[in-house]
C-alpha cells in the first residue's frame, strides 16, 4: 500500500526511525551498566514493547492496571506500574496479572500499601512494590531520606508485600529552559535515589532496584552509581517537546501526522484536516521550547497556531512559500504521547511504502 493511498488525517510511525531510536536507548543504557525498563504509555502498542525487549530491555513500565492486563496478554512477562495502586477492584486486578507475569506496582503511603497488602493476603499472592520518592517532580511519591525509611519499614512489617525497591520521575525537566538546568535535573534524580538506597541500606533495608525515568533525564540520571534501572518513555518517537528540550532532533521524530489542506481563507493562513482530536493539544512545561502546536516538516516556516477539534491552522508570513488546497502536509506533534492514544491505528511506513496496520490495542487504557 502506497502512503498516498491512506486517507488523512493519519498518524504514522516512520519504521527506520523507530527502530534507530529504539536501539540506541537501549545501546545507551547498556553502556552505563542499567537495565532499561520503557514506559509504553507512549505507544501503548504490544509490537513496540517486543521489539524494545528484543533490543535488550529487561522488563517494561505501564501506568495504569488496564495497560498492564494488554501488555501481559500480549506475551510480555515482566512489567511494573509506575503509578499508585489503591482501590481493591483493581488491586485484585492486580493480583490477578501477578499469578501470570512478574508485576510489582508503586506505592507512597501506608494506606496505599494497607490496600495492596489486604488484596495480597486474600487472594494468596505477593506483591513486589517499590516506593516512589519526590526527586522534584511535587506529584506523587515521599521525600527522599527520612520519610521513605519510614515507609520502608511500615512496608516491610506488612503481610503479602515484597519491597523491591524505590523509584521516581524527573519530569520537572520538561520545564528546563536550558540544557545544562535539563542535565542537572538528572544528575539530582540519579544522585537524590542513589542517597536514598543508601541510607536504606545503612538501616537494613537493601534494595533490588533504584530506579529513575523520563526521556530528557535518561543519560545524566543513568550515568549515577548506584541506579539499576531507567524507565524512558517518549524517546521511541520523540516530538517537538524533544527537540526543543535538545534531546533529539526533527529527523529522530517517528511519529508524524499526515494531513491535508482543507482550506485557504488568505494568503497567509492555510488550514488542515487534522486539530486537537488526532494531535492533541499538549505543549509541555515549557512553552518557550515548542513552537506552536508542532512542527510543520514540509513547511517549518509555518506555524501551527491553533487547533480546534477538527482544524489546524498553519499561519505563514507574507513572504513564505505555502502550501495549496489537496495538498498533503506532515506534521511532528507537541506532544507524541497523547496521539497515540488518540488513535485507533497508526500505519508503519517506510519511505512512501506502508508495511502495516497496527491497531493502538493500548488506546483508552487509562483505569
Amino acid at each position: 500500500m502506497k502512503l498516498l493511498d491512506v486517507e488523512t488525517p493519519a498518524v504514522l510511525v516512520d519504521l527506520p526511525r523507530l527502530q534507530r531510536n529504539i536501539q540506541r536507548m537501549a545501546d545507551m543504557a547498556r553502556a552505563a551498566g542499567v537495565s532499561l525498563r520503557p514506559h509504553t504509555k507512549t505507544h501503548k502498542l504490544p509490537g513496540i514493547a517486543h521489539w524494545q525487549a528484543e533490543a535488550g530491555a529487561g522488563g517494561i513500565t505501564v501506568a495504569k492496571v488496564s495497560e498492564a492486563e494488554v501488555m501481559a496478554a500480549s506475551g510480555l512477562t515482566d512489567i511494573f506500574i509506575a503509578n499508585e495502586i489503591v482501590v481493591p477492584s483493581k488491586a485484585r486486578r492486580l493480583a490477578a496479572l501477578a499469578r501470570r507475569v512478574r508485576m510489582s506496582v508503586g506505592v507512597d503511603s501506608r494506606e496505599g500499601a494497607d490496600a495492596l497488602s489486604r488484596v495480597a493476603v486474600e487472594e494468596g499472592v505477593e506483591l513486589r512494590v517499590l516506593i516512589e520518592v519526590n526527586s522534584g517532580l511535587n506529584r506523587c511519591g515521599v521525600l527522599p531520606g527520612a520519610p521513605v525509611l519510614e515507609l520502608a519499614r511500615y512496608i516491610k512489617g506488612l503481610p503479602g508485600l515484597v519491597l523491591e525497591g524505590i523509584f521516581t520521575h524527573g519530569g520537572h525537566a520538561y520545564s528546563a529552559t536550558t540544557f545544562e538546568q535539563r542535565d542537572g535535573i538528572g544528575l539530582s534524580e540519579g544522585q537524590v535515589m542513589v542517597e536514598t538506597a543508601g541510607m536504606l541500606a545503612s538501616q537494613g533495608i537493601h534494595l533490588e532496584r533504584v530506579s529513575v525515568g523520563s526521556t530528557p533525564t535518561a543519560r545524566a540520571a543513568s550515568s549515577v552509581s548506584g541506579v539499576t534501572e531507567v524507565r524512558p518513555g517518549n524517546y521511541v518517537f520523540y516530538d517537538a517537546m524533544q527537540v526543543g528540550l535538545g534531546v533529539a532532533t526533527w529527523d529522530d521524530c517517528a511519529l508524524r501526522v499526515t494531513a491535508t489542506v482543507i482550506s485557504r481563507p488568505d494568503p497567509y493562513r492555510a488550514v488542515v484536516d487534522a486539530g486537537s482530536k488526532v494531535l492533541g493539544s499538549d505543549r509541555g512545561g515549557n512553552l518557550s521550547a515548542v513552537r506552536g502546536y508542532g512542527h510543520v516538516v514540509e513547511y517549518p516556516q509555518g506555524l501551527l497556531a491553533r487547533l480546534s477539534e477538527e482544524h489546524g491552522v498553519i499561519t505563514f508570513d507574507q513572504s513564505s512559500e505555502t502550501p495549496h488546497i489537496g495538498d498533503r502536509i506532515t506534521i511532528i506533534p507537541g506532544h507524541a504521547c497523547p496521539v497515540a492514544n488518540l488513535a485507533n491505528h497508526v500505519y508503519l511506513v517506510d519511505g512512501d511504502r506502508v508495511e502495516a496496520t497496527w491497531p493502538v490495542l493500548g488506546r483508552g487504557r487509562v483505569e
